[in-house]
């Protein structure tokens, strides 16, 4: 989406939705809903639009790990980093998912196939370590796992 789409977006669901402080929130979902992510460059527009400062807008949009700031891969991969998964072995999981998927934690491979980001529970902890393969619950994971992973994502 240009630049000149997303601010037309920011105008439209203010003027349906309301541009209060408190529309911050609602505004960045809606933003990642329809775009994907919310740009860095989209920072003052949005700022303008709720009457913000961008310093306002940018720890926002820092400080929730699910607001991304750059287009996500074709595929994205979550891994818990949960204490309960964490007590599952979830570390030696992530590394060995590092390395199949050939893409660093928080990045996405350069072919665009494939994000691997971390979230924070689950809520499956009596399976773990979990993952969220495109939004689909994966429990239980280990090395046969990581591989039906890697080949769906590579499908």
């Amino acid at each position: 989406m240009r630049e000149e789409e997303a601010k037309r977006l920011i105008g439209d669901w203010t003027a349906r939705h309301g541009a209060g402080r408190d529309r911050l929130l609602p505004l960045l979902h809606a933003m990642q809903h329809e775009i994907g992510y919310v740009d860095d460059t989209l920072v003052p527009a949005i700022a303008a639009a709720l009457n913000l400062s961008r310093a306002d807008v940018h720890g926002v949009l820092t400080f929730y790990h699910d607001f991304r700031r750059k287009p996500a891969g074709r595929h994205v991969v979550k891994l818990c980093r949960a204490e309960s998964c964490q007590a599952r072995g979830s570390s030696a999981i992530e590394k060995a998912a590092a390395e199949r998927l050939g893409v660093a934690m928080g990045e996405t491979r350069r072919d665009g196939q494939v994000t691997l980001e971390a979230v924070y529970c689950l809520g499956l902890c009596a399976i773990g370590p979990n993952a969220l393969v495109d939004g689909r619950p994966v429990a239980r994971i280990d090395a046969a796992a990581l591989d039906r992973i890697a080949a769906e994502v590579a499908a």
